[in-house]
């Protein structure tokens, strides 16, 4: 493994991980349309901001083979930017329509294909995090950094999930899925905020 050039090695993970992001957007956001869940539907929006930030980082990788240290700044710069939105643009859609949902009493209903997708995503994304950060030392990467700290708030977000969902099914109670989903808030700002401010 450590033969291997680091940034082929940030592409190839990088690249597996825009995958794994299309299928959970797709199973998370409308798996949640189908059962109403803020929860689940914030997961797959988490996902596809994700794929758009595994872009992102994909052509700094990609760049970082052959251009100028200073174009790749230039770059990592823009990338840690556009991670940085993504992840702000994703805080205000959690609030609003968690404001509205607890101010309309609109609960969610339990969905099982959106519960497994959430497990899988707990364990996998930590492991993804992990490798990301290698990888982000060996190529000096701030924006990767950023990037695998996008996937663990999908490990949060996977996590809220699963206990939203667990006490909508075992206690009813309407109200979970849009406070675990506000709790969210204070992670994916932070997050935002660091690659905003580059």
């Amino acid at each position: 493994m450590s033969t291997i050039n680091p940034y082929r090695r940030g592409i190839t993970v990088e690249l597996f991980s825009i995958a794994w992001m299309v299928f959970e957007f797709l199973v998370g956001f409308f798996s949640g349309l189908q059962a109403h869940s803020l929860l689940l539907i914030a997961f797959g929006l988490d996902s596809l901001l994700e794929i758009i930030s595994g872009g992102a980082l994909l052509w700094r990788l990609i760049v970082g083979f052959r251009r100028p240290a200073e174009e790749v700044a230039r770059i990592e710069r823009r990338a840690s930017r556009i991670v940085g939105w993504c992840l702000l643009a994703l805080a205000v859609y959690i609030v609003l329509t968690s404001g509205y949902n607890l101010l309309a009493h609109q609960g969610a209903e339990s969905s099982l294909a959106g519960t497994l997708m959430a497990l899988a995503s707990l364990i996998c994304m930590p492991i993804l995090m992990m490798i990301k950060l290698r990888v982000a030392g060996e190529v000096n990467s701030a924006a990767l950094k950023e990037d695998a700290m996008c996937n663990l708030t999908c490990a949060y977000t996977a996590a809220a999930v699963l206990v939203g969902n667990l006490l909508t099914i075992w206690q009813g109670w309407w109200w979970s899925d849009s406070v675990f989903s506000l709790l969210l808030v204070f992670f994916i700002v932070k997050e935002g905020l660091e690659g905003v401010r580059g």
